[in-house]
């Protein structure tokens, strides 16, 4: 079997394409379904494809934790239960508002339908890069070979969309399995206000830390809880991570001299023959300095978010859940290594969706709080201009007093002015861990 795991069958003697038969390939499902995936015209990914193989990886393993389990009303209760409560502890240590509009608990299967449009935008650019380099790295000679109307660069395309279908639904249908929550990679993958968790996950996340269940889940709701407010609050912020991911995943070029080289030897009608080249490096992606800048943007983002979550949610749990601190250190680590899930978009979009810096930009949150409060840290959200760079990082412990001497920086009396939002009646003291 392929490892497009399709499963088909080739047919065989006796059966329906045997001799007689006045369409031999009617017995063979694999060239019909084939012929039905080569007709994607939806763009450079099959998304269709991506979503069969993505859904079959689900429902691979069995039932429970190691399948596709649907949440049962005992489970969404504990989740609407644990969000709420995280909210109210989160009002004691940050200044932005709750940004739960509504809470849900997802399956592996509602996860993958309610984060799909976030993937696609996220996926298509640099599978758009690939699928046309593709097309233009056909040799010349084939060109000529076929004359006018060569349809080999359709079927490249369409051969391409299938290869990157693949490679998508792989790695969606490993996530799946291992994110718990909604803003679990600190992307806002799921619909706007929409806190959820995945309690299938969170069963798995759990084997091994022995700590009660309901403890474990609502440290993540807190996390969920967390990134919800920083999203909706934060109104540039969605749509300058998803900007910036795009300008990075645009900006990747290919070896092309290497790609012409392979096409001359790949066979369009052989997808197989393509993902093994995608495996063994062919379409990987080229750094240059612009890259690498882009990545380093990126990166520092990425861990700036994850910093300031993980900063407040120690806050708000330490003095309030007996196994905090080892749920916060289980948790980054979990975020710091990633999984084979993770390592798979790496591979295919040069995309990581783990923060490397998280240490460190917890360290400067935690840093900024001490020395200027809860106002004054998550004032500084209040424009892209006044966050911290990646040479910031380097040296987190300066960076509060950085922030006063260099940009003169003031902390509103209301900080809702800036962030044209509603404040909490009852503003509260800073943390003081």
């Amino acid at each position: 079997m392929s490892n497009f795991g399709f499963g088909f069958g080739l047919g065989g003697p006796g059966g329906d394409g045997g001799d007689g038969d006045p369409n031999p390939m009617g017995g063979m499902p694999f060239f019909a379904e084939l012929q039905k995936m080569l007709s994607w015209s939806g763009g450079p990914v099959n998304w269709d494809l991506a979503k069969q193989l993505a859904a079959t990886t689900l429902t691979q393993g069995g039932s429970g934790t190691s399948g596709n389990a649907i949440v049962s009303p005992a489970e969404r209760l504990g989740v609407a239960e644990a969000i709420r409560l995280a909210d109210l502890w989160l009002d004691d240590v940050t200044d932005l508002p709750s940004g739960v509009q509504s809470i849900e608990s997802w399956s592996r299967t509602e996860w993958l339908d309610k984060t799909l449009p976030v993937w696609s935008a996220l996926c298509e650019p640099v599978a758009a890069r690939v699928v046309a380099a593709m097309s233009a790295a056909i040799p010349e000679e084939q060109v000529q070979m076929l004359g006018e109307g060569n349809p080999l660069a359709g079927i490249m395309q369409q051969v391409g969309g299938l290869m990157f279908g693949a490679q998508v639904g792989q790695g969606l249908g490993g996530l799946a399995r291992e994110v718990v929550s909604a803003t679990d990679i600190g992307i806002p993958l799921g619909p706007a206000g929409v806190a959820a968790l995945v309690p299938a996950n969170i069963a798995a996340f759990s084997e091994g830390l022995e700590r009660p269940a309901e403890e474990i889940r609502l440290y993540l709701a807190l996390r969920e809880a967390a990134h919800q407010r920083l999203f909706a609050h934060v109104p540039w912020l969605r749509q300058h991570l998803l900007d910036t991911i795009d300008t990075y995943s645009r900006g990747i070029t290919l070896d092309m001299s290497a790609l012409e080289d392979a096409m001359r030897t790949i066979d369009p009608m052989n997808p197989q023959g393509i993902q093994d080249a995608l495996g063994g490096g062919l379409f990987a992606p080229q750094e240059t300095a612009e890259q690498q800048n882009a990545l380093r943007r990126l990166e520092t983002l990425l861990a700036l978010i994850e910093g300031w979550v993980d900063t407040v949610v120690a806050a708000a749990a330490t003095e309030r859940m007996p196994g905090a601190v080892a749920l916060r250190e289980a948790t980054r680590r979990r975020r710091a290594s990633g999984g084979p899930a993770e390592q798979t978009f790496a591979t295919l979009v040069g995309l990581e969706l783990r923060p490397r810096r998280l240490r460190d930009a917890a360290t400067l949150w935690w840093s900024v709080t001490e020395k200027r409060g809860v106002s004054g840290r998550d004032a500084i959200w209040t424009h892209p201009d006044l966050l911290p760079t990646a040479d910031d990082l380097d040296d987190p412990l300066d960076f509060g007093d950085k922030v006063m001497s260099e940009q003169d920086f003031i902390v509103p009396d209301d900080l809702s002015d800036l962030l044209g939002e509603g404040k909490p009646d009852d503003p509260t003291d800073p943390p003081t861990s």
